[in-house]
């Protein structure tokens, strides 16, 4: 029987397993991780995990007998070090094991500060792993000064652990605003007012030019020449696809590693889903880094690696949870031309469209799950509705649906 071997053991590689043993593979699966944890939640890390409000166990995706149960063996704490697509062989710290089919889910990783910034210094974090909060954690102790580099969501939600626990936070953004990479003005202009509310001080066009201090950081010089006292750093700077294994095995990469509709790689045998892959979507080909995509992504792949050869449609969304407001976005609003910003039904509560001329891309909806829930199905329908509809708060939008 086939053995089935999946690297990378996070959201995408435990859907991935699951998937093939509940899709009817009866074949050995093995599941490798690098981290000496078995799959876990990651969402949680930087917010409820590191505010003390969610237990460690309640991180894992499942318990421990789930695999034992379904047959699939867990390796964890093992690091792959090369792949043969033609040999059909892995090489994971010294032992060589061989598959008949592959699974690559690998992941990203934060992109790192230069060392000619960092300069080699003690508290500078990154957030991605359970080891990386719980090296940070001890950090967050009220009234201790945090710079925090990048201003996307990962920055932000960094921002607001700290300032609820009674830190003093500054934060740097080195582009003209907060979220430019992701998000229009209108919803970068709500979460700078809501984190300067509670606070935290935002500085815009404003870069990190170096570090420095005894064994630990204490101080950092900013780009428009300022100098801040500090007790440590978190950078929020983004991640980079996990594709040196691939590569190095002379599989394509494109913003990522490359797979065609089914989530195959260029190498027989090889596929791949997750925040390490990218795939066709509407025209182009994308990548995105999410757990809904994660796990449904693998899902596809998994079925497609039994047989049934049915291309995966990518329906993105995805969430941000910041104080107590909980953004919610559906599709993706890459090449947007116009926006319409309509107020929800609550105080303080909005949703933000985007528009690529009279096709509807994106919302974020700023706790306003409504808007969202709307936006989603229309934007999954493939429907359209007039933005002058949408921007006139007399319009039902439930009635939209229905239109």
């Amino acid at each position: 029987m086939e053995h089935i071997v999946i690297i990378g053991a996070g959201q995408a590689g435990a859907a991935l397993a699951a998937g093939l043993r509940g899709g009817g593979h009866e074949g050995p699966i093995t599941l490798i991780g690098a981290e000496p944890e078995p799959p876990y939640q990651r969402p949680p890390l930087s917010k409820a995990y590191l505010l003390g409000e969610m237990a460690r166990e309640r991180l894992y995706l499942r318990p421990a007998q789930f695999y034992e149960d379904q047959g699939i063996a867990l390796m964890t704490g093992r690091r792959v070090e090369k792949i043969d697509p033609t040999a059909r062989t892995l090489c994971a710290e010294g032992e060589t094991i061989a598959w008949d089919q592959l699974a690559l889910a690998t992941g990203a990783s934060p992109i790192r500060l230069p060392e000619s910034v960092t300069a080699g210094l003690g508290g500078i974090h990154y957030v991605r792993t359970l080891a990386d909060i719980d090296a940070m954690a001890p950090e967050f102790a009220a009234g201790r000064r945090v710079l925090i580099v990048g201003g996307g969501y990962i920055g932000l939600e960094a921002a607001a652990v700290a300032a609820k626990k009674g830190l003093e936070v500054t934060l740097v953004e080195q582009a003209e605003r907060i979220l430019s990479r992701v998000a229009a003005p209108a919803t970068a202009d709500y979460f700078r007012a809501l984190h300067e509310r509670h606070g935290v001080r935002i500085l815009e066009g404003t870069g990190l030019e170096q570090l420095s201090g005894t064994e630990r950081v204490h101080e950092a010089r900013l780009s428009g020449g300022e100098t801040l006292a500090v007790d440590f750093v978190i950078a929020g700077i983004g991640v980079r696809p996990d594709t040196a294994l691939a590569e190095a095995a002379g599989i394509a990469i494109e913003n990522g590693i490359c797979t065609d509709a089914l989530g195959r790689t260029s190498a027989p045998g090889v596929w791949a889903a997750g925040d390490c892959a990218s795939f066709p979507y509407r025209g182009s080909r994308t990548r995105l880094e999410s757990v809904p995509n994660a796990i449904d992504q693998a899902e596809a792949v998994a079925a497609n690696m039994l047989g049934a050869g049915k291309p995966y449609e990518a329906r993105p969304w995805f969430w941000s949870d910041q104080y107590d407001v909980k953004l919610q976005i559906a599709g993706l609003n890459t090449g947007y031309e116009r926006t319409i910003t309509r107020p929800g039904e609550k105080a303080g509560s909005q949703s933000v469209w985007y528009w690529r001329g009279m096709e509807l891309l994106a919302v974020d909806a700023m706790n306003d799950p409504r808007a969202y829930m709307i936006a989603k199905r229309l934007i999954e329908a493939g429907r359209s509705p007039d933005p002058e509809a949408v921007a006139d708060p007399a319009t039902d939008l439930m009635g939209l649906l229905r239109a």
